[in-house]
């Protein structure tokens, strides 16, 4: 072995660091490339956008007949 060259164990140890590193590296990446798929704006389609309209309907008649009904 040459006496300017690195011990085995520390080559070990390096490598298991930088394994580790790589490892996280993926890890942040994974994570970024879900937090970007679920924050990103999802075009409507016109059922969703007519089932809101029934369902924000349906809270209103909701509403008045709650004050009617209060009233009365």
């Amino acid at each position: 072995m040459d006496p300017d060259s690195t011990p085995q164990p520390d080559r070990r140890v390096l490598f298991w660091i930088g394994f580790g590193v790589g490892v996280a590296a993926l890890g942040a990446a994974l994570a970024y490339v879900a937090v970007r798929i679920a924050t990103a704006n999802r075009q409507e389609d016109p059922t969703t956008h007519r089932i809101q309209q029934l369902i924000d309907e349906a809270n209103t008649l909701l509403k008045a007949l709650d004050e009617q009904r209060n009233t009365a």
